[in-house]
């Protein structure tokens, strides 16, 4: 999966659409784009949504309300027994917020006589003060937990910052941080590095520029927050057929080379994190074409 697309769960509009947009993920959103008072409205759309997608269509997630509001276990209630692919779990703190709601997961999948372990979580780790100390604790949280990612705008919320960027529309520190970390995090528990969202969805080039520096740095799929973006992202996040040649070139290298820890190819020196990192970018792209 390389895109992850947020639709508000109470816009009938946006959810006859969804399947379209060619995301290889929705993320239905019971949390911040609906008003409270539309919040059972929304569930039912999500249960709705979920009672017909097709199988070949993109996976289906659900983001939940926050475990700090009484609205979570309702949410739950409300989608669990019609599988969605995962739960987003917003404003984490720690694993533990993981374990806790893969314990009400547990009881909810065995009511509906789902096999145990089938839905899958992912967190919005970044967005509290206090979760930037813990994005270390998420390694063996869950075996449900695929995906950490970030989020610039509650923190900044949470930090009581003016902004979150500087006069060139770059992040300013406490933000790089908190992406720096959910990148670390995600790969010390050995899930997905998801990239956050970009906010002006019509500024193509600031959003291909993001994009790319998530590539460079180690994330492997981005959300959005409109359609216009998702093919931008499916675009970037694919590895390119001269990337995959020379990542074929690197592993054949080693290949023919036999037991060894470093080979030279084109002229350049290569040993096992190279190996590693071919081998990572060719099961990008075969899942990439498979999508």
């Amino acid at each position: 999966m390389r895109s992850f697309l947020f639709i508000p769960a109470d816009s009938d509009k946006k959810l006859a659409k969804a399947a379209t947009t060619g995301a290889d993920a929705l993320i239905l959103d019971l949390e911040d784009s609906v008003a409270l008072s539309n919040k059972e409205a929304a569930r039912a759309n999500a249960r709705d949504y979920l009672r017909s997608a097709s199988v070949k269509g993109p996976r289906v997630c659900v983001r939940m309300n926050a475990l700090d509001t009484p609205l979570w276990e309702t949410d739950l209630e409300a989608v669990v027994a019609h599988r969605p692919f995962a739960i987003m779990i917003p404003k984490t703190i720690s694993g533990d917020c993981v374990k806790k709601v893969a314990a009400k997961l547990d009881q909810l999948e065995r009511d509906a006589g789902i096999e145990a372990g089938a839905t899958k979580l992912f967190c919005v780790a970044t967005e509290t003060a206090a979760s930037l100390f813990n994005l270390g604790t998420y390694a063996g949280a869950s075996s449900r937990l695929f995906a950490l990612t970030w989020g610039a705008e509650d923190l900044a919320t949470a930090l009581g910052a003016r902004s979150n960027k500087d006069e060139s529309g770059n992040y300013t520190e406490p933000y790089r941080l908190a992406r720096t970390l959910t990148l670390a995090g995600a790969v010390a528990a050995g899930v997905m590095p998801l990239d956050g969202v970009y906010k002006d969805f019509r500024d193509e080039t600031g959003f291909i520029a993001e994009a790319r520096e998530a590539v460079r740095d180690g994330f492997t799929a981005k959300m959005a927050i409109h359609p216009a973006q998702v093919p931008l992202i499916n675009r970037v996040f694919t590895p390119s057929e001269e990337d995959v040649a020379h990542a074929r070139a690197v592993v054949d290298a080693f290949a023919r080379a036999g037991d060894v820890g470093v080979v030279a190819l084109d002229g350049v020196m290569l040993d096992i994190p190279h190996l590693k990192q071919a081998q990572a970018l060719i099961a990008r792209a075969e899942a990439a074409q498979s999508a």
